[in-house]
C-alpha cells in the first residue's frame, strides 16, 4: 500500500489536486477534511477530545488501507513545518505504513497566496469543507496561518523529514488541478487506472 501525502499551506489545491490523483490512477483520496467536519459537528476546533478523536481516525483508516492491501492512499493536510509537534503527528501517520515496509511519498504543493485567496470559496470547497463557508473567515485565517508558520519548503527552508521520505514540490499556482496531479503521477511513477 502506497500512501501519498499531499501537503502544503490552506487553499494550496490539496483536496481537489488529490481528487484528480485517485480519479487516474487506483489509489483513493483521504482529504484532512473528511475527519475535520464530522469532529466540528460535535466538537469545537482544538479542543482535547477533537484533536484526539481526528488524530485516531486518521491512523485507524491508514491502518486499514494497510491491513486490506489498497493499491495507494492520498492523504492531504496543512503542515507546520516549524513545529516540532507536527513532525511527530507526520511520522505516527506514516508508521503503519512504514512498519509494513510499504513506500511513503511526500508531494507538497505551492501557490503564492493571491492564487490561494482566491481559491478560497469556490464550489468544490464549500461543498467538502463546511466549515471554510464563511469565506472572509477563512481568508482570515489563511493569511494568519502564513504569517505565523512555515509552511513550504524552499532555498533556505528544508523539508524536515529529508533522507528519510522522498519529497516532490509541485508548483502549481499556474496549472490545473489535472495538470498538477499529472506532474505528481509522473515524478512518483504512479500506475494508471
Amino acid at each position: 500500500m502506497h500512501l501519498v501525502v499531499i501537503f502544503g499551506p490552506p487553499a494550496v489545491g490539496k483536496m481537489t489536486v488529490g481528487r484528480e490523483v485517485a480519479r487516474l490512477t487506483p489509489y483513493r483520496l483521504f482529504h484532512n477534511h473528511a475527519t475535520i467536519e464530522p469532529l466540528l459537528e460535535v466538537f469545537d476546533w482544538g479542543t482535547p477530545a477533537f484533536e484526539t478523536l481526528r488524530e485516531e481516525f486518521r491512523t485507524r483508516v491508514i491502518e486499514e488501507a494497510v491491513r486490506h492491501d489498497l493499491p495507494g492512499l492520498v492523504f492531504t493536510f496543512v503542515w507546520g513545518l516549524d513545529l516540532a509537534d507536527d513532525t511527530a503527528y507526520v511520522e505516527r501517520l506514516v508508521a503503519p505504513v512504514v512498519d509494513a515496509g510499504h513506500p511513503v511519498d511526500f508531494v507538497e504543493l505551492w501557490s503564492s497566496q493571491e492564487t490561494r485567496l482566491g481559491r478560497e470559496g469556490t464550489p468544490l470547497r464549500l461543498q467538502h469543507k463546511a466549515s471554510k463557508r464563511d469565506v472572509e473567515w477563512a481568508r482570515g485565517h489563511l493569511r494568519e496561518w502564513d504569517a505565523d508558520h512555515r509552511l513550504s519548503t524552499g532555498p533556505d527552508q528544508a523539508f524536515p523529514l529529508a533522507g528519510r521520505y522522498p519529497h516532490h514540490r509541485v508548483d502549481n499556482d499556474d496549472l490545473s488541478p489535472t495538470e498538477a496531479a499529472q506532474a505528481i503521477v509522473s515524478a512518483l511513477g504512479l500506475p494508471r487506472s
